[in-house]
């Protein structure tokens, strides 16, 4: 049951016989497989407010680098792992990457124990927490060979869309199971006023902060076993011809992951503050990020043996032009999409958590403010929004075209980005933000929404312009940069944040949009569009 010598979902008398068990079979234990991957990446953005809370003895700039680190390595680890289904098959890649998740949710729950772990333990748990976000790379291309064209929009949104709700379910189970001991070990005590879903949680109250890691075992053990004895391996000469056996196919992911740990770690290094790097100036970080993807590449190519000449047949999908083009436009979706998730909660604590008031006849950002609203209550909204519209992105677009539906979504990003900038500005002016909050919160729904939907329609163009063996590496090479977004976002946020204007991040953003829209129509759905999508 393994293995598939025999795949052929385009032929609709085998889909209906044999295809389609199968492939739901392996989706729906996909799902919560990546539904983990994207939990482990992200929840540094809960857990990192939650020390400033328990008042960690770490500078708030050093501690907000943590979200910035797993964000950038989940983004580089999606290049290897965009390539691994051809060359260690689907049912080893999901079992091992998700298997390889309990690495960095053991240790965030040893790390988090004491009050007096050195902020570089963190970093190291960041970085291996990018696992996760590689694994999206690697999902998306096996799913994509399991279902005909007519159905990928639909199954490739059930995937991601199901698969992004990790953000969500992290951002609500982290904080509930910080209330309580189930896991034993000591609490610590709240010194700021913390939040769950369903309310505000005062100062001097108990948190077993080192829960947020350990949670995930009870998920990531039985999802293991079910991907090793539930998935399958298509070994036809489209999809993984030549994997080898199960150890030899870990070995070779296991390489190519660590190509990705080390170019990341360079561009850390060079990005990231002093002490922590080189601290290069705020610019720095796009040549940077080009030098990544540029850098893994290359080296992904010198990798010895049976490897090189598969990844130099896959690689085929940097001479298409619209493996380029597809990049930029799903970066406005899924790297807006990503990026707000990772900065969101906050964004709300920063801009509305605190007063702002001239003091000696200057605008202070310092002074708590006892009515603004908890983070952790809100910052769920958002995510949850997008990621459950997904699939019916991708479902509206199989009926109407992804094209078409990626324009609108364009259009309504420009407008609701220029919205929750207007109210932005007005918050991070006043000495009671919390009166702009409700219509920077619904305007910042539409957005998520916006990007959800527009996360299935670009799925949906990329199955229809690219021939089979290159639509899955390209589906993950084009999530690898987007994936970025979770590193870009709260930097360029952090920075106009710094510079008391947050509202130009959203400007910029809507500037990108209305790019993306041009392209969009250009390649896709003007009078020359090259692919009539529809």
């Amino acid at each position: 049951m393994t293995d598939l010598k025999t795949w052929d979902v385009e032929n609709d008398q085998f889909w209906q016989t044999t295809g389609k068990q199968v492939a739901n079979r392996n989706l729906w234990i996909s799902i919560p497989s990546l539904l983990c991957g994207f939990a482990v990446w992200l929840y540094w953005g809960i857990i990192s407010v939650q020390m400033l809370n328990l008042g960690f003895p770490i500078p708030k700039a050093e501690l907000f680098t943590l979200t910035a680190i797993a964000g950038l390595t989940g983004a580089t680890l999606r290049i290897p792992s965009s390539f691994f289904i051809r060359i260690a098959g689907g049912r080893n890649t999901i079992f091992f990457t998700t298997a390889l998740l309990m690495i960095p949710a053991i240790g965030t729950g040893f790390a988090l124990q004491s009050i007096d772990t050195p902020l570089w333990v963190f970093q190291l748990l960041a970085f291996l927490s990018g696992i996760g976000g590689g694994n999206f790379a690697s999902s998306m291309s096996n799913i994509s060979f399991f279902f005909p064209k007519r159905q990928q929009g639909l199954a490739l949104g059930l995937n991601a869309g199901l698969g992004n709700a990790g953000v969500t379910t992290m951002q609500i189970l982290v904080p509930l199971v910080m209330t309580f001991g189930v896991f034993g070990g000591e609490p610590m005590i709240l010194e700021n006023t913390s939040g769950t879903l369903i309310g505000k949680i005062p100062a001097g109250s108990e948190t077993w902060i080192h829960n947020a890691g350990f949670v995930w075992l009870l998920l990531l053990i039985p999802l293991a076993l079910a991907g090793w004895f539930g998935m399958n391996n298509i070994r036809t000469e489209a999809v993984s011809p030549n994997i080898g056996s199960p150890a030899g196919a870990f070995g070779k992911i296991s390489g190519m992951l660590a190509v990705g740990f080390l170019t990341a770690a360079a561009g850390l290094y060079i990005i990231l503050p002093q002490p922590v790097g080189l601290g290069a100036p705020d610019w720095a970080k796009w040549p940077v990020i080009g030098g990544i993807l540029l850098g893994t590449v290359l080296l992904l190519k010198l990798i010895p043996g049976e490897i090189k000449p598969n990844l130099q047949r896959q690689f085929r999908i940097f001479s298409n032009k619209h493996t380029w083009i597809m990049s930029v436009i799903y970066t406005m979706t899924f790297g807006s999409f990503i990026g707000f998730s990772a900065g969101f909660a906050l964004a709300i604590k920063v801009v509305f958590g605190y007063q702002h008031v001239m003091v000696d006849g200057a605008l202070t950002h310092d002074i708590v403010n006892p009515d603004g609203p908890s983070a952790l209550m809100y910052a769920w909204m958002g995510p949850f929004i997008g990621a459950l519209i997904r699939p019916v992105g991708g479902w509206i677009a199989d009926k109407v075209g992804g094209a078409l539906v990626t324009g609108i979504v364009a259009i309504v990003m420009i407008a609701s980005s220029l919205g929750v900038a207007y109210y932005l500005k007005l918050a991070y002016s006043s000495a009671t933000p919390q009166e702009f909050f409700i219509p920077f919160l619904l305007l910042f729904l539409v957005l998520f929404a916006a990007t959800g939907i527009g996360n299935g329609s670009t799925f949906r163009t990329i199955a229809m312009v690219f021939d089979k063996e290159q639509a899955g590496p390209a589906l993950g090479w084009t999530s690898a940069v987007a994936a970025y977004g979770a590193f870009v976002i709260p930097q360029v946020f952090g920075e106009q944040i710094k510079a008391a204007t947050p509202e130009m991040a959203l400007y910029g953003f809507a500037l990108f949009y209305a790019g993306c829209l041009v392209l969009n129509w250009w390649y896709y759905l003007g009078p020359k569009a090259e692919f009539r999508n529809p």
